[in-house]
């Protein structure tokens, strides 16, 4: 199989855990992105937009369902006052945290077929062309996951 085929396959394949996880949960693949990223602190919506590569309208309509399911806030931004940033409500942290647990856990056995070293190989890799692309963080480690969960 060649790279563009493995990259876009495999794609699909992280997609299909997104909606698994989220079908469990109540949420959309792109909502449980967007928990995702919240996890780790509140986004304004052009950081956000530029993280979930969305469109403004998109972004609206995507925060507006999330919202309307209990799950986000706006807030006023601190630091600006014509901004609002979205904030994960409480019922949207545990949500968040048990979706972002469950999608952990499923993506963890994809390469359930590698040895520890082929998996070492493969993140580092997989991590090279994340950060060459400069991909923002849109879904923590899962140690990073769980430090952000105890700090809220």
């Amino acid at each position: 199989m060649g790279i563009v085929s493995a990259l876009v396959r495999s794609s699909f394949l992280v997609n299909a855990v997104y909606a698994e996880s989220g079908r469990e949960y109540g949420v959309t693949p792109q909502q449980g992105q967007l928990l995702c990223v919240l996890m780790a602190r509140p986004h304004g919506m052009s950081e956000l937009g530029a993280m979930l590569r969305l469109a403004k309208s998109s972004l609206t309509g995507l925060v507006d369902r999330t919202e309307r399911n209990g799950l986000v806030q706006r807030e006023p931004d601190p630091l600006d006052t014509r901004a609002v940033r979205v904030a994960l409500t409480a019922r949207g942290e545990r949500v968040a945290g048990e979706f972002y647990d469950e999608t952990c856990r499923r993506i963890e056995e994809l390469p359930a077929c590698l040895s520890p070293a082929e998996r070492d190989l493969l993140a580092g890799l997989l991590g090279r062309v994340v950060l060459d692309n400069e991909v923002p963080v849109v879904f923590q480690e899962p140690d990073e996951g769980a430090r952000a969960a105890q700090s809220h």
